[in-house]
């Protein structure tokens, strides 16, 4: 069994579940402790970051980060889905929208907004996926949810058949639904709609230019290569505090133990994850700061191996 470990950013093809894309990168590098930051529809393609190894265990961190997508709307019809594949709920002969409009309409979506969870999703409801029960021709009341669009930018505007279509990039929250934004934005603009294209161009701060295809995974097992192309565990949260602890105390550490604030500097002044690392560069795991006590506690330990 192969031994990697760190992220490994994969460029998801269309028709690839996220748990596809897991097995097939387990058969091409020979292990079997790999997961995957959130799930994306089969049709969807770009950034899929994999956690391979120990790596695995700072997912839910790397997931709080925002993500970027590319995406193009239909104007004009309505599906089950709120994507093309699905089944036709809705349609008018003909919708019309300025390049205008859409900016304007655009402008009221940044910020904090609310969504109504799709039925084909992946969120559970009562223990069932919400696809599950879509699929049994079920649907049932879902709560709306607050997310944060923090950039929404027009990128197309094709009026020129009976359909328009709309492509924008958008920065936002996870927990994001596109496909719902699409339907919002076409309803907004006064017509049903659906999304037609999406790309995920950035996860956990990844952009789509480091990814490997299954192809470039399999070229650089091969040729032993892979390694170079692996984000470390600690990288791909380097959106939390680094501090560093005192080589006297680095034990006490790995063991576990709560340390005292004053032998980790900076000082940590503030409650929250921080990064944690010894004198000499050697990453000793994930910490915080105890509220009361100040004292810095273990959350995730990663011994050097």
């Amino acid at each position: 069994m192969s031994n990697y470990e760190g992220v490994l950013p994969v460029m998801k093809p269309a028709g690839f579940t996220s748990h596809d894309v897991v097995a097939k990168a387990r058969r091409i590098l020979g292990m079997k402790r790999i997961g995957h930051t959130g799930t994306l529809d089969p049709q969807v393609t770009g950034v899929l970051p994999l956690c391979l190894g120990r790596a695995t265990r700072v997912v839910e961190y790397m997931q709080e980060l925002p993500k970027e997508y590319h995406a193009t709307v239909r104007l004009g019809y309505a599906t089950d889905t709120e994507d093309a594949t699905g089944t036709i709920t809705e349609q008018v002969d003909k919708a019309s929208v300025s390049k205008q409009q859409v900016l304007d309409v655009m402008a009221t979506f940044v910020g904090t907004i609310s969504q109504v969870p799709p039925m084909y999703s992946a969120l559970k409801i009562d223990g069932k996926r919400l696809y599950e029960l879509a699929r049994e021709g079920k649907t049932v009341e879902r709560k709306s949810r607050e997310v944060t669009i923090y950039e929404l930018e027009m990128t197309g505007f094709d009026d020129s058949g009976a359909y328009p279509e709309i492509s924008f990039r958008v920065l936002c929250s996870k927990g994001t639904y596109i496909r719902t934004l699409c339907v919002d934005i076409g309803r907004s603009l006064g017509y049903p709609s659906v999304m037609l294209k999406l790309e995920r161009t950035m996860s956990a701060g990844i952009p789509l230019g480091r990814c490997l295809t299954f192809e470039e995974i399999q070229r650089c097992v091969d040729e032993g290569t892979l390694n170079s192309y692996l984000i470390s565990a600690d990288q791909a949260v380097s959106h939390l505090p680094a501090h560093t602890v005192h080589s006297s105390k680095a034990a006490a550490a790995l063991q576990g133990q709560r340390l005292s604030g004053a032998v980790v500097e900076p000082r940590v002044e503030d409650s929250g994850l921080i990064r944690l690392y010894r004198e000499d560069g050697i990453f000793l795991g994930l910490y915080s700061r105890e509220e009361d006590s100040g004292a810095v506690v273990p959350v995730k330990v990663f011994l050097p191996e």
